[in-house]
């Protein structure tokens, strides 16, 4: 009776730190949409990518080449580097001392913008880390995490969070708080512009045609939005596309007839029954980050058209997978790709 007992209190105090014990986060409740099936015109596999510049370091997030097909990436030791076109040769560009995600290297590879989870907006020249930015509005930037640049020289970047840092990253999914901002910074006036705010999770950028509208994952939401730089739409933002099977994490354009998006998982079943209810989301952001649920590694990316319909979902489940991919740039014929946690990017020819 008396282990019965014990049990029992052990049991009702476990539950009660779980429902009660204050945390650091606010959640806001949010019914997602019923998952949709798949309409792409096209289905293939992740199977063949093969591995480039394999074990140098952990985590090429976010992958950019510059004209000759050279690529650029950031390592979790904060080295930014660079890979010859065969992935051969690696050579080291300099350490922001931080954990440089996103890069965007220019056409000749003499300098480099780096979105610095940690550090902020940054620019690498001949060796030297400079910051262009680490604040708008008064409010820091958390997690700045990706970069491009457009024609005009002004550079466009996301923070996917203002509250939360890189050492908090899941306070971000169980909160689903509208912490995440698009923005601008004018290498002239050296001002930074807020083009959107109040995203679950500001992710990847990219630029349409000419500089006319920019994209932005809005991961935790499943969406990707488009905002119009030119036109008569210039300052609207309108979803480019919505309900995706997975978190969408960086976006590029290929140039020609449309984008390539980066699923970093596929959608938890869980996760999207607990996101309606903020007192569930509470209780299960208690419960010890090692017996946490994981997100599924599976390689997927999609092509979307210029209007955000899926022409290609091409994905790979097994467990030797190139997973989770964050980052998918398409360059001569082929596709080439980054990731949070593989120590390898990767590069898989087109049919």
């Amino acid at each position: 009776m008396r282990k019965i007992f014990v049990a029992a209190v052990a049991g009702a105090a476990l539950l009660a730190y779980f429902s009660l014990w204050p945390v650091d986060i606010a959640p806001v409740g949010w019914e997602p949409p019923a998952q949709a099936p798949s309409t792409a015109i096209t289905k293939g596999s992740l199977a063949s990518i093969e591995r480039m510049a394999a074990n140098q370091g952990t985590g090429p997030e976010g992958i950019s080449l510059d004209a000759s097909g050279r690529v650029y990436a950031g390592y979790l030791d904060g080295r930014v580097v660079r890979f010859s076109r065969d992935g051969q040769h690696v050579d080291v560009l300099a350490n922001t001392k931080g954990r440089p995600w996103g890069t965007y290297a220019s056409a000749d590879g003499q300098s480099v913008l780096v979105a610095d989870a940690i550090k902020g907006l940054l620019k690498i020249e001949a060796g030297r880390v400079s910051t262009l930015a680490t604040e708008a509005e008064g409010i820091p930037f958390r997690l700045t995490d990706d970069v491009v640049q457009g024609p005009s020289g002004k550079i466009y970047f996301s923070d996917a969070s203002s509250k939360f840092g890189i050492d908090k990253m899941m306070s971000d999914v169980f909160e689903h708080g509208a912490n995440g901002r698009l923005l601008q910074y004018d290498p002239v006036s050296k001002n930074v512009t807020v083009l959107m705010k109040g995203l679950h999770v500001a992710n990847g950028v990219t630029l349409g045609p000419d500089e006319s509208c920019i994209l932005v994952s809005e991961t935790l939401s499943y969406r990707v939005w488009r905002y119009w730089l030119k036109g008569a739409k210039a300052g609207q933002k309108e979803v480019f596309i919505d309900n995706l099977p997975g978190f969408p994490d960086n976006i590029s354009f290929n140039g020609r007839d449309g984008y390539w998006l980066a699923l970093y998982a596929p959608r938890d079943a869980l996760l999207d029954a607990l996101l309606p209810y903020p007192a569930l989301l509470k209780a299960a952001y208690r419960i010890p980050q090692t017996l946490q649920p994981k997100a599924k590694k599976v390689a997927h990316v999609l092509k979307l058209d210029m209007n955000g319909k899926v022409l290609v979902d091409l994905q790979d489940d097994q467990p030797t997978a190139y997973a989770p991919i964050t980052s998918v740039r398409e360059f001569d014929g082929a596709l080439y790709f980054g990731s949070i946690e593989y120590p390898a990017a990767g590069r898989m020819r087109l049919p």
